[in-house]
């Protein structure tokens, strides 16, 4: 069972939120707010928030641009995760994953599917990582958000989360860029 080793340091990580809505703006997007709320309440920096509409190639623009940025470390969307013609949100995040996190999405459907029941097959979240960068793509409702936040995010979030967190293997996420013999190395 995963708990927290009081012995590390907590490290503050830059977590930018991207709400994807064709009708929403900052003022009335309850489901970036629950985001940036939570996650600054646990101790994260908020790096940026935007708000997309429902077209693969702007928010492919925004995530593309944060991926871009070595001052995110992370980002979260929310919308356009289900099956409407406007919900593009995977098609538009999902080709730029260098790898896939399949085991997020099971893990946010059993906490989902013990809230609302069968109705969690209705989004496809999803999560990888590009440019030692995280993504995470979450459904539009502050209730997923908050759900996908308070049991799975935040302790993976957390580097004094055992026996295993993301943040400890951050350093690690971009070693198939580097290129030792530039370096002087002779591996």
């Amino acid at each position: 069972m995963a708990s927290i080793d009081e012995s590390r340091s907590f490290v503050p990580l830059n977590i930018a939120v991207l709400t994807i809505s064709d009708t929403r703006s900052l003022a009335d997007d309850k489901s970036g707010t629950t985001l940036s709320d939570r996650l600054t309440a646990a101790g994260h920096r908020l790096a940026a928030r935007e708000i997309a509409t429902d077209d693969v190639e702007a928010i492919r623009a925004v995530v593309r641009k944060w991926i871009a940025d070595a001052g995110v470390d992370a980002v979260i969307t929310t919308g356009g995760t289900g099956f409407t013609g406007r919900d593009v949100t995977p098609e538009a995040v999902e080709p730029l994953f260098e790898k896939r996190m399949d085991g997020f999405s099971i893990a946010f459907h059993m906490l989902s599917h013990a809230k609302i029941g069968t109705s969690t097959i209705q989004s496809r979240a999803a999560a990888g990582v590009a440019g030692a960068t995280y993504i995470f793509c979450l459904p539009g409702s502050p209730g997923a958000c908050r759900d996908a936040w308070d049991g799975i995010l935040a302790a993976q979030l957390d580097y004094r989360t055992r026996p295993c967190n993301f943040v400890e293997i951050m350093p690690r996420l971009d070693e198939h860029l580097r290129r030792p013999k530039a370096q002087g190395a002779t591996a």
